[in-house]
């Protein structure tokens, strides 16, 4: 089966103007994130797509493998679509920008959800071990059957803890996605649902549409870089894991 990596990499981020390019102890966040997608054990090519020249520049630079996309993209799958026309790769993936450390087994544990035939989209949750963030709607949770495919995303604290003497996980997605290629294209040409636009999930226009989404356990969430005040964190964080 042969994987894609696609990373879609703005640069008018309404928060972070620049984000792709900002510097992350020498290198840039792109740059990180896209060989950090190396190292995956499935990936078989990663590719950057983009809608900006210096973003395109900078890869070209860096030998880093980028596509340039129509700048009227309004998500990060549309975007990833364009890209997954322009190949005939059985699963595309579709990473994280602002995740400059995504750890590898990540990727292989979305990887591997496609053994299954009948996965057409595939997504990651992590344990929510501190619950005190659930309730930040800037941080998406889930709940998923016995089965492992998803129930619910909302940005509203799910499942809402009725019996304090019962303990259940809870679960925070993370929002890498791995798509079959007919099941993205299918998906690129739907009109955005009643759900989609109350919550402002993606994800949810799928799910009202009839499609399923198989979910993977990993563990913590990586550190991302949503806002300018996120770098000093991870450069702390790197500072205390020794990286450079």
């Amino acid at each position: 089966m042969h994987f894609l990596g696609v990373i879609p990499a703005r640069y008018k981020s309404s928060r972070f103007p620049g984000k792709p390019l900002v510097d992350i102890g020498g290198r840039s966040m792109i740059y990180r994130v896209y060989h950090q997608a190396l190292k995956s054990k499935y990936l078989n090519e990663v590719v950057v797509a983009t809608d900006d020249e210096l973003i395109y520049n900078h890869c070209i630079n860096a030998k880093m493998q980028v596509i340039m996309t129509s700048e009227l993209h309004q998500s990060g799958t549309d975007r990833v679509a364009e890209v997954a026309q322009k190949t005939q790769a059985e699963v595309i993936i579709n990473i994280q920008g602002d995740e400059p450390f995504i750890p590898p087994s990540y990727i292989d544990s979305l990887c591997n959800l496609f053994s299954d035939d009948k996965v057409e989209i595939g997504t990651l949750l992590s344990p929510m071990v501190d619950r005190a963030p659930a309730s930040n709607p800037g941080i998406v949770k889930a709940v998923r059957r016995l089965d492992g495919r998803a129930m619910y995303f909302s940005r509203a604290p799910i499942p809402y803890q009725r019996n304090h003497d019962f303990e259940m996980p809870v679960y925070r997605h993370l929002g890498i996605y791995g798509f079959r290629r007919v099941a993205l294209m299918q998906l690129a040409g739907l009109q955005r649902g009643d759900l989609e636009q109350y919550e402002m999930l993606e994800q949810l226009r799928w799910m009202e549409a009839g499609y399923e989404i198989m979910t993977s356990l990993v563990g913590e969430a990586p550190l991302a870089v949503d806002e300018p005040e996120d770098v000093e964190h991870i450069l702390s964080w790197m500072k205390n894991e020794g990286l450079g």
